[in-house]
C-alpha cells in the first residue's frame, strides 16, 4: 500500500491517549492483518506476529506508537460550556477560537471560546488548557445527553498532500511511524528469515509508555527498532537541533540506545543508499525506546526518528520520501540481524 493512503487511513482514524481502541486501534489492526496473526492487547496496544519466534534466534520487534494527544472533558457547567483538561502535550497556544470534535455517543462539533480583542484589558494571554470552555451550542440538559465526564476532545484538522511530497495531517506523531512499520512489515512478509518478527503499535506514549512496557513484556524481543518523529528545520528554530525534511530517517545516537545497533543502521543506509540523518538524544530518547530498553532482561534497541514540522498541532507536516526510506531502513536491519547466513 502507498505511504499516502497508509496515512490517510490512520490518521482519520481517532485515538486519543488512553482511548486508541475505538477507531485508531481498529483501523491499524486491520491494515496488520494481511501480514501475520494480530490482536489488540487490554491497553490498546496493536500486536502482530510475521514470524513467529524461535529458539535459539533473535526476535525483532517494529514499534511505533498509535496514540495522539487531545483532551477530556471534566465539567458541564450550567450554561452548557464544556471544561476539560490535557491528554498529552497540547500547545495552549492553538487553543483560541479553534475548532474541536467532542467524541461522545456521537461526534459533536465545537468551538473553544475566545474573548473578541475590543473587550481584552491589556495583552491576550495564552489561557491553561483547564481555564479554556469548549461551546457546542447546547444547554446544559442536552450536553449531558451525548456527553460523559471522560469523552476525548481533539482539535480539528484534515489530511492532505502539500505540494511535492509532503502530507500534512493531525496525529502523523507519531501515525506516520505507525505508517514506515506497516510498509515495513510488507517489505517483510516473505522475506526468509531465520528469526522472530513482531510489530507493536502501542498506546499512551503521550501519557505514561505504558502500551510499549506491557508489549514488550507480552512479546519479549532481544532487539527492536523504535520509529517516532523528531524536529524538522523550520525558520524559528535552530538548524542544529533539528533535522531536514526529505533527507531520510534520524538515527539515534544515545544512552538509552544501542550503540552497535545505530552504527549497524547508519551502515545500513549508506549500503542501501537510503539518505540518512544523525539525531543525538543524549541521556533519554523521550519515546518508547527508553521503557522497551529495560524490559525483561535488557531489550537491544534502535531509534529511527522521521523529521517532523509543526509537532503537536492539528497540521503536522512529514515528506512522504521519509517515512518511505524509514521502512526501508527498518526492513534491512531485520534482514542483516535476522536473514538466514549462507
Amino acid at each position: 500500500m502507498e505511504i499516502y493512503e497508509l496515512i490517510q487511513q490512520l490518521c482519520s482514524a481517532i485515538g486519543v491517549t488512553g482511548l486508541e481502541t475505538a477507531q485508531a486501534s481498529g483501523v491499524a489492526e486491520q491494515l496488520l492483518r494481511p501480514y501475520g496473526k494480530t490482536q489488540i492487547t487490554p491497553f490498546g496496544s496493536v500486536i502482530c506476529e510475521i514470524h513467529p519466534p524461535r529458539e535459539g534466534k533473535p526476535h525483532i520487534m517494529l514499534n511505533a506508537h498509535i496514540d495522539q494527544i487531545g483532551m477530556s472533558v471534566t465539567y458541564i457547567d450550567e450554561k452548557g460550556f464544556l471544561k476539560v483538561a490535557s491528554c498529552g502535550g497540547i500547545d495552549r497556544r492553538l487553543l483560541m477560537a479553534a475548532q474541536v470534535t467532542v467524541h461522545g455517543k456521537r461526534p459533536i462539533k465545537g468551538i473553544i471560546s475566545s474573548v473578541p480583542p475590543h473587550l481584552q484589558e491589556g495583552e491576550a494571554k495564552n489561557q491553561k488548557v483547564t481555564e479554556v470552555a469548549v461551546d457546542i451550542g447546547m444547554s446544559k440538559e442536552e450536553a449531558e445527553q451525548l456527553i460523559m465526564l471522560g469523552d476525548r476532545v481533539t482539535i480539528d484538522g484534515e489530511v492532505f498532500r502539500l505540494r511535492g511530497n509532503q502530507v500534512t495531517a493531525p496525529a502523523i506523531d507519531d501515525r506516520g511511524g505507525c505508517a514506515a512499520v506497516i510498509r515495513a512489515a510488507e517489505l517483510l512478509k516473505d522475506a526468509d528469515l531465520d528469526c522472530g518478527l513482531s510489530v507493536a503499535l502501542s498506546s499512551q506514549e503521550e501519557n505514561s509508555s505504558i502500551g510499549a512496557t506491557t508489549a514488550a513484556w507480552q512479546l519479549s524481543p532481544t532487539h527492536a527498532i523504535i520509529t517516532d518523529v523528531s524536529f524538522a528545520y523550520t525558520p524559528d528554530i535552530k538548524k542544529n537541533e533539528c533535522g531536514e525534511m526529505g533527507k531520510g530517517p534520524m538515527i539515534g545516537f544515545g544512552a538509552t540506545l544501542n550503540d552497535s545497533t545505530s552504527r549497524t543502521l547508519v551502515q545500513l543506509a549508506k549500503d542501501n543508499d537510503i539518505p540518512y540523518q544523525i539525531e543525538v538524544t543524549g541521556a533519554k530518547t523521550g519515546t518508547d525506546a527508553d521503557p522497551i530498553a529495560r524490559t525483561g532482561k535488557g531489550v537491544v534497541v534502535g531509534l529511527l526518528s522521521i523529521p517532523l514540522k509543526y509537532m503537536h498541532t492539528p497540521v503536522e507536516t512529514a515528506d512522504l520520501t521519509d517515512i518511505e526510506n524509514t521502512a526501508k531502513l527498518m526492513a534491512a536491519y531485520v534482514k542483516e540481524v535476522g536473514g538466514k547466513k549462507a
